[in-house]
């Protein structure tokens, strides 16, 4: 090392590394807003609409009961979604704890529904068991929201989202893969796509682009879990993101926080 290298602080290299993650988990729950807005509102118009047929349904059990039964359906799709998002807002505990891994595919898959379908993308999953891993449930869940928009957004004419959840015993890995149908990623693309700040998207009609901080965080999270994650992708042909999580903890049972 000579007199001009800097070593910034481990303190200060913390800081900035947690205001990183911070910065990335904002940004995923700002991309879900409009669309869970959507969906509520959608919603309680369904259940407006319905109690008012209930109301008017004098004497006609029959009307009554389906009205009824509509608003029960809408009113337990709206809890659905609350959970979901409480789950993924409140989850700050860096330990790491034994989780379903296809649970938290699905609590995230609730949470893109609405936004997944208004761009026409179709979802298929694959889940080998009930396959468990050692992590940090809400980290792991900021993963997949980042992975599943980064999916939908390379598909902007519609196509399909293919999720795919197993493990790897001699390994001793969860292996989860998320797969889309869209436009694929550029040879000399791919070997940067993990960079911090370093984004494909082109800025949309308000001049809004990519942060070129999701990839990174999320690279950084599942190496913090002694995980590893890499994407094979072409031009035209999509993209899958492969994440492999340990089965168990290491010594600590901890993820840096």
């Amino acid at each position: 090392m000579t007199g001009e290298d800097v070593l910034v602080p481990t303190t200060e290299t913390e800081q900035l590394r947690q205001q990183l993650l911070q910065a990335q988990r904002l940004s995923s729950v700002g991309a879900l807003a409009s669309s869970v807005a959507h969906e509520f509102n959608n919603i309680l118009t369904t259940i407006i609409n319905y109690a008012k047929l209930g109301l008017r349904a004098e004497g006609d059990d029959r009307a009554r009961s389906q009205a009824l039964e509509r608003i029960l359906k809408s009113s337990q799709r709206a809890a659905t979604i609350v959970n979901s998002m409480l789950g993924f807002a409140r989850n700050h505990s860096t330990q790491r704890q034994p989780t379903d891994i296809v649970q938290l595919v699905e609590e995230v898959l609730v949470l893109t529904e609405k936004d997944l379908k208004k761009h026409q993308v179709q979802v298929e999953t694959r889940f080998h068991g009930r396959p468990q891993a050692c992590v940090v449930p809400g980290q792991i869940e900021q993963v997949l929201l980042t992975l599943i928009i980064n999916a939908r957004q390379a598909m902007p004419r519609g196509g399909r989202l293919k999720i795919d959840v197993r493990e790897n015993l001699r390994s001793q890995m969860v292996e989860i893969r998320v797969a889309d149908t869209g436009v694929g990623i550029p040879p000399d693309q791919l070997r940067l796509i993990f960079e911090p700040f370093y984004t494909t998207k082109e800025p949309d009609e308000h001049g809004h682009g990519g942060t070129g901080l999701g990839l990174s965080v999320c690279r950084q999270i599942i190496e913090q879990h002694q995980g590893r994650i890499r994407v094979e992708s072409a031009v035209g042909k999509g993209s899958t993101f492969i994440v492999k999580l340990p089965i168990k903890a290491d010594e600590t049972g901890d993820a840096a926080s």
